[in-house]
């Protein structure tokens, strides 16, 4: 999904949230606000990485290209490839912030604002037909490795 999407559905969804909890505050309305499209930066931190390349308009650029090539394979030669190592799209990300949470309580915000990013990720692989992805890191991690990477 797309950064625009995730931030418009991140205000919609921290409004709603705070509108049932209103003693959440507008401090964790804007963590839950924040993180749920923040959790992207994996994304643009992967970019850097491979590209070794800071530029965020590029890393956007790099990314759509990488979508639009992904989108036109027929779900067979999909499933071939491997898509990115994204640590923050996972459930042991969500682990960590819970330990912490016992540490800082706003944590738990953030665990919501991931938590609704992961479940739109996954409701658009599913909509698009692509495998499902971002549940564990550990798990992508073992099933990519024997999958081509998609060149650019």
């Amino acid at each position: 999904m797309l950064p625009k999407t995730h931030f418009i559905f991140g205000l919609i969804f921290a409004l709603f949230v705070l509108y049932l909890f209103p003693q959440i505050g507008l401090f964790g309305a804007g963590i839950i606000f924040l993180s749920s499209f923040l959790i992207d930066f994996d994304h643009y931190l992967f970019y850097v990485i491979m590209e070794k390349d800071f530029s965020l308009k590029k890393a956007y650029n790099w990314h759509l290209i990488k979508r639009q090539k992904m989108r036109k394979l027929s779900k067979i030669e999909r499933n071939k490839h491997k898509n990115e190592i994204i640590f923050l799209h996972g459930v042991e990300p969500l682990i960590i912030l819970f330990l912490l949470s016992f540490l800082y309580f706003p944590f738990l915000y953030v665990i919501i604002g991931f938590s609704f990013h992961l479940i739109m990720d996954i409701f658009e692989e599913i909509r698009e037909g692509h495998r499902i992805d971002k549940i564990s890191v550990i798990w992508d991690i073992v099933k990519y490795k024997k999958l081509k990477k998609l060149t650019i």
